[in-house]
């Protein structure tokens, strides 16, 4: 059961108060570049991110979001630190939501101007406290970054937020280590309602990022903990939301879309380069967003069952394939024509979903 937390809204997304879990991930383009940051914003979003992030180091990159925002169909925040100009001018740009921390960019004078020019448009503030950035009297209070100081550090920055009576906010406890950003989310939780923003910060490259990533959001998510997720990791930021969906898919938190059902092969299998075959499948297929189950099989053991039941499935003999349809043997195909014939049946199976669908409203 998901904990009971505020509800707040980044463009037409709604974060919090019982609303789906959100994707978020980050451009890593220069956000001054236009054309590349538009590109990969789009390619984001086709992959499944719901909300996407980009740096704003200098006016450049501030002001270049009046160009982004209108050519992109997702929400946009602006990630600043230190300089409140930077902020005042991306919700000038049009903005959805700022990613700041109201106590490190000084006088309170400058914190007011922030809120102010985001009250008027409504526009959330995420507070982002990372284990790696704390403040050195909390390091000392607490003799290290500790999940403690993590959340004492986000209860100052909520505090001024609240007493400028802006709580339009959500709030992020990121560490690099799995368990210390679980025990912060955890204690945050028990204390506040704000909507909370998982992630597991420079969490490594995508094989160890994605498995930290895993673990922490894993326990926290199934304790119903958590509103909007990223999963950070030192690759293409497509990988970021190819991870999220598949993991909040395998708990269950969102329609399953595309499922690769591939064994880890053996001295039994009968297919070559079935391991880069499977991939292959995965990537060339991860625009589809219909549930649908496809199976790469490699032998004769456990290949026939489970490419019956999937959607579309090949179970390896030597030399060709086993072509299953809706639980139906459907033909013999050689094994050069296994990927493109599998891609082809799973595309027609989508056609052809798409025109019942669009029959049923007709008649409707």
């Amino acid at each position: 059961m998901r904990k009971p937390t505020r509800q707040i809204l980044l463009g037409s997304v709604a974060v919090g108060g019982g609303a789906p879990i959100s994707i978020q991930s980050m451009t890593t383009t220069h956000t001054k570049d236009v054309e590349g940051t538009i590109s990969q914003a789009i390619a984001l979003m086709t992959a499944g991110c719901d909300i996407v992030r980009v740096a704003v180091y200098d006016d450049g990159d501030a002001q270049a979001i009046a160009a982004i925002k209108p050519r992109i169909n997702l929400p946009l925040v602006a990630d600043i630190h230190f300089d409140y100009r930077l902020a005042l001018a991306a919700v000038r740009a049009g903005v959805d939501g700022l990613r700041i921390n109201p106590g490190n960019i000084g006088k309170v004078e400058r914190v007011q101007q922030v809120v102010e020019a985001a009250k008027e448009r409504n526009i959330p503030i995420r507070i982002g406290v990372n284990a790696g950035s704390l403040e050195c009297t909390l390091l000392e209070k607490y003799g290290g970054p500790t999940a403690e100081a993590m959340v004492e550090s986000a209860e100052s920055h909520i505090k001024i937020l609240e007493d400028l009576g802006y709580p339009n906010l959500k709030v992020s406890l990121k560490a690099s280590t799995p368990m210390l950003t679980v025990k912060a989310n955890r204690l945050f939780a028990e204390r506040f309602d704000y909507p909370l923003h998982l992630g597991v910060t420079e969490a490594g490259p995508p094989f160890t990022g994605a498995v930290r990533s895993a673990a922490a959001l894993t326990l926290l998510l199934s304790e119903g903990i958590g509103d909007t997720i990223r999963i950070s990791l030192t690759a293409d930021p497509i990988e970021e939301v190819r991870a999220a969906r598949a993991l909040l898919e395998a708990l269950e938190l969102r329609q399953p879309g595309l499922r690769v059902v591939s064994c880890p092969t053996c001295g039994r299998c009968q297919a070559d380069g079935l391991i880069d075959l499977a991939s292959r499948i995965e990537i060339k297929l991860s625009h589809i967003k219909e549930p649908i189950t496809v199976a790469v099989m490699g032998c004769a053991v456990n290949g026939p069952g489970e490419a019956r039941e999937a959607d579309v499935g090949v179970a390896f003999g030597k030399g060709r394939g086993l072509l299953f349809r809706k639980g139906e043997r459907v033909g013999v195909i050689p094994e050069n024509a296994v990927e493109s014939t599998l891609i082809a049946e799973v595309e027609r199976l989508v056609e052809e979903r798409q025109g019942s669908a669009d029959g049923d409203e007709k008649d409707s």
